[in-house]
């Protein structure tokens, strides 16, 4: 989660044309009236560490974590935009569900043109959300891992969560959130497409407050030199503290790992997450 203070934003690389940062989870990308109380912004905030103005070429939603590129010009913004748009950038995402999910699959689902707003402008969106044309939009997805809890949310006697592998082919707004939701498997954290239960028993068990989602590699063509980047930002503490917390840290790609954790599990109660699940019964699906 973001921190107070004026700590700098992470960059994972930098030159004269581009920059990419790791995003902490509760940080906004730009101003948005989604939540108009919130003053910081990663966009202001990292023109001010660079003393220059950038270019926001996409977007991760407030709780998401992870790789967020930035233009250090406007030509260049274009060209990233567009290659964004023409689905020519490659990403992943880490993502903890409900439910145990297939070993793999493809969900081709299209999504109507979501809005964000508030007040009463919200209903005349929904309206006209609802009135759009569908957009097409697929994701494929990967079980890593899976676990069951000892405790009862629904009508079992305990709960089932697992570990994905997410690659979404196209781009549309909370594409992720709103896939998973449709395949009954919504991202743990997830406030608007979740379960609030299990939100809620995640909270209890792991205090766990963040939406359970992380970017964790895109891949393109550099926009001016054409060289291929692949731009990583391993998960965050409080992300690989909770699933070393369920035994999960083995199924994870290594070049996802924070530095100096490959292999290793940390017993230690972390930031964001403590161990009070009492017996688990977890499955790395990747083994």
């Amino acid at each position: 989660m973001i921190e107070a203070g004026g700590a700098l934003l992470p960059i994972i690389y930098q030159d004269q044309h581009l920059v990419a940062i790791h995003k902490p989870a509760g940080l906004l990308v730009h101003r948005s009236i989604i939540d108009r109380s919130e003053r910081r912004f990663a966009l202001q905030m990292l023109r001010d560490q660079l003393g220059q103005r950038v270019y926001a070429v996409h977007r991760l939603d407030k709780g998401t974590s992870g790789v967020l590129l930035f233009a250090l010009s406007s030509a260049v913004g274009r060209a990233l935009s567009t290659s964004f748009e023409q689905r020519q950038v490659g990403k992943n995402y880490l993502a903890v569900v409900r439910g145990h999910p297939p070993l793999a699959g493809e969900i081709d689902h299209p999504l109507r043109r979501h809005f964000d707003t508030e007040g009463a402008r919200a209903a005349a969106a929904a309206v006209a959300a609802t009135n759009s044309p569908t957009q097409d939009a697929c994701t494929r997805y990967r079980r890593l891992a899976t676990i069951e809890l000892p405790h009862r949310v629904d009508r079992y006697p305990s709960s089932r969560y697992a570990l994905i592998e997410l690659e979404p082919l196209s781009g549309r707004r909370h594409q992720l959130r709103r896939h998973l939701k449709h395949i009954a498997h919504p991202i743990i954290g997830d406030a608007t497409h979740g379960k609030g239960r299990h939100n809620r028993l995640f909270q209890t068990l792991f205090a766990c407050h963040r939406l359970l989602l992380a970017c964790t590699e895109l891949r393109l063509a550099h926009p001016v030199t054409g060289a291929e980047l692949t731009l990583r930002a391993p998960l965050a503490n409080d992300f690989y503290r909770l699933l070393a917390r369920l035994e999960w840290t083995a199924a994870v790609p290594l070049q996802w790992l924070p530095d100096g954790t490959a292999g290793e599990l940390d017993e230690s109660p972390g930031e964001g997450c403590e161990r009070g699940a009492d017996q688990i019964t977890a499955r790395n699906d990747s083994a």
